[in-house]
């Protein structure tokens, strides 16, 4: 299998649809085997019943629920160790991350010879007061992990 794309979600029902159909789009317009790993963290809302419908349509989908919130960490690390892919994606939920970006982040990977690849949100479309904060942790996050070349610590994207 060429990608695993794994989503951490928490109450994210109404984007599922959507995210499934454009994931799907741009796997079947590169021809790319693929599965999309939607990993609920405890979602109260109808997200769990979503991915299962879209599990049964489309059997790339695969879906895991917890009981309760853990948090995307944990979310992330079931997705990675039930992933089969090449390669793996991860990216969030809430239709910020493009999966039209997919491609060129595969490329890096498996032609380009990068071991992980970052998304960057250079446009945000959050209010400063959740754009001034991100600017600064990322800031500080350069200089004390001494990666000059991340932008956007913080990117589902990767």
């Amino acid at each position: 299998m060429d990608i695993s794309v794994i989503i951490p979600l928490y109450n994210e029902a109404e984007s599922l649809p959507e995210l499934e159909q454009w994931i799907a789009r741009v796997m079947a317009d590169n021809g790319f085997s693929y599965e999309i790993l939607f990993i609920n963290d405890g979602s109260t809302d109808d997200s769990w019943d979503v991915i299962r419908r879209l599990a049964e349509s489309n059997p790339a989908v695969k879906g895991v629920s917890f009981r309760r919130n853990y948090g995307k960490s944990p979310a992330l690390n079931t997705g990675f160790v039930r992933a089969q892919g090449d390669v793996i994606i991860t990216m969030d939920a809430d239709l910020q991350d493009s999966p039209d970006e997919i491609p060129a982040l595969y490329d890096m990977i498996k032609n380009e010879g990068y071991d992980l690849v970052s998304g960057w949100k250079q446009k945000r479309y959050d209010p400063l007061s959740k754009t001034i904060p991100t600017k600064l942790f990322n800031a500080t996050a350069r200089r004390v992990s001494g990666i000059k070349n991340l932008h956007d610590f913080n990117c589902g994207l990767k």
